[in-house]
């Protein structure tokens, strides 16, 4: 008796191109109504829900296995449009999943009409407070206000008005950076069908030594993909000295664009 789990990747709503399966070992597409499940058969001893939880805990285990994971999901998004599952879906019995399609099947026919001709892209801005604090007194009137008041005054009075300054143009950059992401986001959303902003990532998660400011996803027509990077270009010349880092990177499953509901 074949005990195999069924992993899923994700939807096509036309058959795959076959020699796509020879990029990955052991997958498949199984076929409901006018759908193609992409597919692979996995053992329980992997992904069981008991056995997957301790395998989450395994760091390499989970590095490999979501890189394939997405890797099948965005090769497969080069050949048509994909309703991607998360990482680790299971369904126990080919029936289970035919039944999980049919009680969907028109929500999911509603979402591959949404992202037709679609993709989503990432948009992060980090911002160098360092590099930004040079440039204080030309992106604040009141910094460069202050800064000629401490030229004209007594060495007392100009002491007092640094320290002054100083907690000014922290306040400045704070106001400047929320200024600068949402002008960011406005200039990238004209161009976008829909966008969803997400949490600003501590520096212990990006590893990096500057601030993010804005972390934003866009879904983009296929059309408009070439004029959101050559915007990221103008964009990046025009405040090259400003301390502001803008980072795009796509096409990724449209995750965040998809509703599944239930009939």
């Amino acid at each position: 008796m074949n005990t195999d789990l069924i992993y899923v990747y994700c939807l096509a709503n036309s058959p795959p191109e076959p020699a796509l399966f020879k990029d990955f070992q052991g997958l498949t597409s199984l076929g409901y109504n006018d759908f193609f499940v992409v597919v692979k058969y996995v053992s329980p001893a992997d992904f069981s829900e008991e056995n997957f939880k301790k395998h989450l805990a395994v760091l390499e285990w989970l590095e490999s296995n979501a890189r394939e994971h997405f890797g099948v999901i965005r090769r497969f998004m080069e050949y048509g449009d994909v309703i991607p599952f998360k990482f680790g879906t299971i369904f126990q019995t080919e029936n289970s999943l035919n039944k999980f399609i049919a009680d969907y099947s028109g929500s999911m026919a509603e979402n591959f009409s949404y992202i037709a001709g679609k993709e989503e892209w990432s948009l992060k801005v980090y911002c160098d407070r360092k590099a930004l604090s040079h440039q204080i007194d030309e992106l604040s009137p009141d910094a460069a206000a202050l800064e000629q008041q401490i030229m004209e005054s007594s060495p007392g009075k100009a002491y007092l008005l640094k320290r002054k300054k100083t907690e000014l143009i922290e306040n400045e950059m704070d106001r400047i950076c929320k200024n600068y992401g949402q002008a960011y986001f406005d200039e990238f959303n004209t161009l976008s069908t829909a966008n969803k902003l997400s949490n600003l990532l501590p520096k212990e998660i990006t590893g990096r030594e500057d601030i993010m400011i804005l972390n934003a996803t866009f879904l983009l027509s296929k059309s408009t993909v070439a004029l959101f990077n050559e915007k990221l270009a103008m964009l990046r010349k025009k405040d090259a000295n400003s301390g502001f880092l803008l980072e795009i990177t796509g096409p990724w499953p449209p995750f965040n664009f998809i509703c599944i509901q239930e009939k």
